[in-house]
């Protein structure tokens, strides 16, 4: 254990070790995935995607590995018992800190398929992820605001259709489609210009989940509902990576998935895109209870 060291430090080697990392296993994600792009048969999907998900399940491996070893965290997780690595989950947590995704992939990492995240679509450009992100079937979302659409109406229905086809991919194979329903990380100043009803929570979108439960709801073994609580405060990478996150607790809930909800049309009709909508804030009522009871019993 490294975490004996002054912080810049740690956080230096911490840094290098995340690099090496990526430098051994992307190269191997992207050789594969170049494979695939130039044989475009399902049968050569079937046949590769497993193998890219091996490798990274590795690559996650070793990132939990330098975490480890660099790190001095109590991980206080609940509800990762029993689940199924063979199995389609569709995954929803709230959304503070980049740290966020290495918490899951940490908690998660074998437990369940590969988390597939949704990515904003200028991020395809960051250099080295962006092309692992890419070989690993990440879809990539342009986000539209409503007035954005109203001046390009031709631009509306892009993303729920990027939606149905990364659907397409994943229900190949087993998958764990990953979803932040803020759509954004929290802050107090987003929290404030929403003038959200919820105290620790941004508001939800309701949209990325309800096309993914129209396209594969059927596939999902369950919803995972995860709840993740900083006690000292939500770190920025730099704290993540120079030791300064020493707590995190992870809540898991595993919900049935709405078969009321999967049939409807939420693109095309107002009741489902209301009904969903019902349930999401519901949802996130219990979300918000559960944060700050979490706080609360910390703080004692």
């Amino acid at each position: 254990m490294l975490n004996f060291l002054p912080g810049p430090l740690l956080g230096l080697i911490a840094f290098l070790l995340l690099l090496l990392n990526i430098l051994i296993w992307v190269p191997l994600l992207l050789a594969f995935a170049i494979v695939r792009l130039i044989l475009p048969f399902k049968a050569v999907r079937l046949a590769i995607d497993p193998l890219l998900l091996r490798i990274a399940e590795a690559w996650i491996a070793g990132n939990s590995g330098w975490m480890i070893l660099t790190q001095r965290m109590d991980w206080d997780v609940q509800g990762v018992a029993g689940l199924d690595p063979c199995g389609w989950y569709l995954v929803n947590s709230n959304h503070q800190t980049w740290a966020d995704i290495f918490v899951l992939q940490h908690i998660f990492n074998r437990r369940i398929p590969l988390l597939k995240f949704f990515i904003k679509d200028q991020l395809k450009w960051v250099p080295i992820m962006g092309l692992a992100w890419w070989a690993l079937d990440f879809p990539f979302m342009r986000r539209h605001s409503e007035d954005y659409l109203r001046r390009h109406p031709e631009m509306r229905g892009k993303d729920q259709e990027a939606t149905r086809k990364a659907c397409e991919k994943f229900a190949l194979i087993p998958t764990s489609v990953m979803n932040f329903l803020e759509g954004t990380r929290f802050t107090p100043a987003k929290h404030a210009k929403q003038q959200s009803p919820y105290r620790h929570l941004l508001k939800p979108k309701a949209g990325g989940i309800a096309l993914a439960l129209n396209a594969m709801g059927d596939k999902f073994r369950a919803i995972l509902d995860v709840t993740i609580v900083y006690p000292d405060g939500a770190p920025g990478f730099r704290d993540f990576l120079c030791g300064r996150m020493r707590r995190v607790i992870v809540r898991v809930q595993r919900l049935p998935v709405p078969g009321q909800l999967m049939q409807g049309d939420y693109a095309a009709d107002p009741a489902v895109r209301e009904a969903f909508g019902e349930w999401v804030k519901q949802l996130w009522r219990d979300k918000d209870a559960q944060i700050a009871g979490l706080l609360a019993a910390t703080a004692r």
